[in-house]
């Protein structure tokens, strides 16, 4: 037995925010929206998925923004995703380099920590 993949990663948001996440993840980060199946629909959330990478927003109740834990993701063009969230009004925080990545965090539209990073 092994691991083979990472699936999805979740992350949590306050209820009514499904526009605020398509924005986000959708509009600034590119990624499209998938239909929930019928069954977790109606929890509320929505996912976002292109190829392997897959991000499910689910509604937590007593919600608060993960600030530590995060999904990283690698990215083609940091710099230009770069601008697209400084115009987008997302706060851009570089952090101490990664050998061998630059990097950068935001946080999504919920307070949760974002890390966006190419290889040089």
């Amino acid at each position: 037995m092994s691991i083979s993949a990472l699936h999805h990663v979740q992350l949590a948001m306050p209820a009514g925010g499904e526009d605020a996440a398509r924005r986000f993840y959708g509009e600034l980060l590119g990624l499209p929206e998938v239909p929930k199946p019928a069954d977790l629909a109606r929890r509320g959330g929505c996912w976002f998925e292109d190829g392997n990478i897959r991000v499910h927003m689910g509604v937590e109740a007593d919600f608060r923004p993960a600030r530590k834990a995060h999904p990283a993701f690698e990215v083609t063009d940091l710099s230009a995703l770069r601008e697209r969230m400084i115009a987008g009004g997302v706060e851009v925080r570089d952090d101490t380099a990664l050998e061998g990545f630059a990097r950068f965090f935001v946080a999504d539209p919920f307070g949760n920590r974002i890390e966006l990073l190419q290889p040089l």
